[in-house]
């Protein structure tokens, strides 16, 4: 299991990055070489399954074990009216999860995947980001290692999610401290607050980042003061995933702006991930250009919980299925490539 001992063993495991399985990659390439088909006629299914070889070192990767996080947690921040629902929610929502009753439940049982609900600290909100940091260096540490301890070697495929009323707005924070811009640029509308509590957000994600932009200087300081319990949750199953060689899903934006300190700091955290979909969160789009990642989906969804990566989930099974399921031409007894 990986654990970050203090911010120091954070910053190590973030800039030291194990890379993928090269010889793995080059197996793989070479039977879709020899599959049934015209080269390059599965498209990105083609490109999933070479990602999934690298990652798992087989020339054949699978999606036996698919497991899935969500994290919970509150945020101070949501006293300033910013959501569309109370803090209360949060808990109530953890407690579906734990009932088998929201859609993450439903859509990881359709895709085979483990479930893990992880709730931190509900009962202790962060800090109001616009006063003060998120977390102190202790709580971000416990944070980041709730994360890591969810990710476990062997694990075929990980996807994370979350659950956090006014999530959304660390979120924000989080991206325009990484990537420039303008708070507008990077809030949406989230739970579906009016025009006034959009301006309310807008005017949030603004106070903070003039708060704590200049001691913003390494990913772990960044998540402390603009982030979220369950948001470092997320980056440190992230970059654990990474020191495992587990590939990962990223699901909507608030998972996608977990990494995007990480990825500020070191660009190549981005390589063991896909992403799942292009939310219709406002500043999803952009904030995977700044990632680097390509969506797999585009279904206008903006729930969390790892919804849409676990919808995208099918689509890497349908790709390792293709791989590791056709015959070749030798073996079809086809004459030739085709």
């Amino acid at each position: 299991m990986i654990r970050f001992e203090d911010r120091a063993a954070f910053d190590r495991a973030l800039d030291r990055l194990p890379e993928p399985d090269g010889s793995a990659i080059e197996a793989s390439a070479a039977r879709q070489a020899q599959l049934t088909k015209p080269a390059g006629s599965l498209g990105r299914l083609e490109e999933i399954a070479l990602f999934m070889a690298g990652w798992q070192g087989r020339e054949r990767p699978r999606a036996d074990r698919i497991r899935a996080a969500i994290f919970a947690g509150n945020h101070g921040v949501a006293a300033r009216g910013i959501s569309a629902f109370p803090p209360a929610v949060t808990t109530q929502m953890v407690a579906n999860f734990q009932a088998g009753g929201a859609a993450i439940n439903a859509l990881a049982a359709s895709c085979g995947a483990e479930l893990s609900i992880v709730p931190l600290d509900l009962d202790r909100p962060t800090a109001d980001i616009c006063e003060a940091p998120a977390m102190s260096e202790a709580e971000c540490l416990d944070a980041l290692n709730a994360g890591a301890a969810a990710v476990t070697a062997g694990t075929d495929l990980l996807f994370v999610g979350e659950m956090g009323i006014a999530n959304t707005t660390p979120a924000a924070a989080l991206c325009a401290q990484s990537f420039g811009g303008l708070s507008p640029d990077w809030i949406g509308r989230g739970t579906g607050v009016d025009d006034n509590g959009l301006a309310r957000k807008a005017d949030a994600v603004a106070k903070a980042l003039a708060l704590h932009g200049p001691h913003c200087t390494s990913a772990f300081e960044t998540l402390r003061r603009l982030g979220g319990r369950e948001i470092a949750a997320m980056a440190g199953a992230i970059l654990a995933a990474r020191h495992l060689s587990v590939p990962m899903l990223l699901d909507g934006f608030i998972s996608s702006a977990a990494i995007a300190p990480l990825a500020r700091d070191n660009p190549a955290i981005t390589a063991h991930c896909l992403a799942a979909h292009n939310s219709a969160e406002t500043g999803h789009a952009r904030l995977l250009q700044a990632l680097r990642l390509k969506p797999l989906l585009q279904l206008d969804m903006r729930l969390g919980e790892g919804s849409g990566a676990a919808v995208a989930a099918q689509i890497v099974r349908s790709a390792l299925a293709a791989h590791a399921g056709m015959a070749t031409f030798a073996e079809a007894a086809v004459a030739g490539a085709l």
